[in-house]
């Protein structure tokens, strides 16, 4: 899953990206409100951890912004500014939930995992499809009860076309969520060719009744109709 940490304090960055990454997310951060709207109107997040007081403007701007813009995001909100009026607009403009510093870390990856499980799991951390079982929080996969071997790249990518079963996913979005925004600097798409690839004669070779279909010249998609 793919976070936004929209955050001006350097070491506040750093410790929450030290810590969600534990937790095997990919972090891509802003600094200001002016980096978070290039991130945000650029890119598709699975949360946005948004501080309200950013360099340049407001974080509920942005989230205001993000509203307008249609993109259902979850959006959690943590702030020194621990006041009523603050968490009840935040939350009026679509936030999932609001966090005030400090708090501890432990709690901020749960609130993640909640959002995350609410908005684009069905509120469930463990996902069944036809005989396939995937543990999003231990990330774990088993077919028809027996384990199945996955490297970190091929659990995302099952991840990731989970969250978006039976829908096309192009190569460049899933390049940009499995890798990173940076990837649309890269000149081919081969690391993402072979990561498929293993993932597909894994999943085939394990008997599993989940198919991801490649459709030429577009992207990929899992089946499980």
């Amino acid at each position: 899953m793919k976070i936004l940490l929209i955050e001006d304090e350097a070491e506040m960055r750093k410790v929450i990206i030290e810590s969600l990454e534990k937790e095997r997310f990919l972090v891509e951060t802003a600094h200001d409100f002016h980096a978070a709207w290039d991130k945000i109107s650029t890119y598709d997040y699975d949360c946005i951890l948004l501080d309200i007081m950013l360099p340049g403007g407001s974080g509920l701007s942005l989230l205001d912004e993000l509203k307008k813009m249609k993109k259902q995001k979850s959006v959690i909100i943590i702030s020194a500014k621990n006041s009523v009026d603050d968490k009840v607009k935040g939350l009026n403009l679509g936030a999932d939930d609001y966090l005030a510093k400090p708090f501890h870390l432990a709690e901020l990856t749960a609130r993640v995992k909640s959002v995350i499980r609410r908005r684009t799991l069905e509120g469930h951390a463990v996902i069944e499809l036809k005989n396939v079982s995937i543990d999003m929080d231990n990330h774990t996969v088993h077919v028809q009860n027996q384990p199945l071997t996955l490297n970190r790249k091929e659990f995302d990518i099952l991840s990731y076309f989970v969250s978006n079963k039976n829908r096309l996913i192009n190569k460049t979005a899933l390049a940009e969520h499995i890798w990173g925004d940076h990837t649309d600097q890269s000149d081919d798409f081969e690391f993402i060719y072979s990561q498929i690839k293993n993932l597909r004669k894994k999943l085939k070779d394990s008997g599993a009744d989940l198919e991801i279909q490649a459709v030429y010249g577009l992207g990929y998609k899992l089946v499980t109709d």
